[in-house]
Parts: C-alpha cells; sequence; structure tokens
C-alpha cells in the first residue's frame, strides 16, 4: 500500500482554471465566508475549503477556492467584515487576472438583522436594518444594539 504525503510547505488542492481564490481568511472562518456567499450542500459550485493553514503572514488561516465563479462587490464587502485581512484572487484560464484586498463598509444597509426584538426593523414596518460598521462591532443605527460576536448569525 502506497501512502501519499502532501509535498513539504504545500496543499494537495488542485489549481482551478477559472474563478476565485479566498486567501488570508481568518482562521475558522472558512465555513462562515461559504454561508455568507451563499454556498451550501446543495449548490452546484465546485470549492475547495483548507482550514487552520500556516500562515506566514498571518499565523493560522483557512482558504476557499470556487470554480466558475467570481465574487460581487456586496459579497466582498460581507466578507470583509469576518475577516478583514482576507485577499481575493480572480483567476482565469489558471493564471491570477486580478488580486485585492477587501474595504470594510462603513454603513450596511438591509444586510444584518437587528438582534434587539424592540427594534423597529424587526416591527414589520417598511424599515430595513442599517448599521454602522465599528471597530468593535456593527451598530444598529435605529436602537443603538451592538453586534460584537457572530456576525455571520445575523446576516440576512
Amino acid at each position: 500500500m502506497t501512502t501519499l504525503m502532501p509535498p513539504v510547505g504545500g496543499l494537495l488542492i488542485n489549481p482551478i482554471k477559472n474563478g476565485t481564490v479566498i486567501d488570508h481568511i481568518t482562521s475558522g472562518e472558512a465555513l462562515n465566508v461559504l454561508k455568507i456567499i451563499g454556498i451550501t450542500g446543495t449548490t452546484t459550485e465546485s470549492v475547495s475549503v483548507a482550514t487552520n493553514v500556516s500562515s506566514g503572514k498571518i499565523g493560522r488561516k483557512d482558504i476557499v477556492k470556487i470554480e466558475n465563479r467570481e465574487l460581487r462587490k456586496e459579497e466582498m464587502d460581507r466578507i470583509a467584515l469576518i475577516a478583514p485581512r482576507v485577499s481575493i484572487n480572480i483567476i482565469r484560464d489558471y493564471k491570477v487576472y486580478a488580486k485585492g484586498g477587501v474595504e470594510r463598509p462603513k454603513f450596511l444597509l438591509g444586510v444584518v438583522r437587528c438582534p434587539n426584538p424592540g427594534c423597529i426593523t424587526n416591527a414589520h414596518e417598511p424599515v430595513s436594518s442599517r448599521f454602522e460598521v465599528l471597530p468593535n462591532g456593527l451598530h444598529c443605527m435605529y436602537c443603538d444594539w451592538l453586534i460584537t460576536n457572530d456576525i455571520t448569525g445575523h446576516m440576512i
């Protein structure tokens, strides 16, 4: 029996011909990134995920590769909320076509549900949630509630 050993310092994830590589994801957040961009077990995308990988830049990181899909700006804005140091690589014909980071938005409109049951956005009024993005969390502009953890769990 032959045992396959990964290359020293390398990963056993095949290159993709076209699509997106999301690198330098905060360790442990890869599955939340997939949730943010709507990839579930029932979608048709071919996805590779590496978690808790050694990184000289940030210590430990996660990586996600998605074949035949390029991310939209609003998806990148959402990813920036949980992984602000992420880099997005657009791959075309096996080559990096474009590479860049993400920028945390200053405000989120209709992206996050306020956890405060008394907030006007939860009172069946025609009002979209509006949050200010702060260094320590998300601040509801209507009721002053501050979300400091599980941001992904509050996304609409």
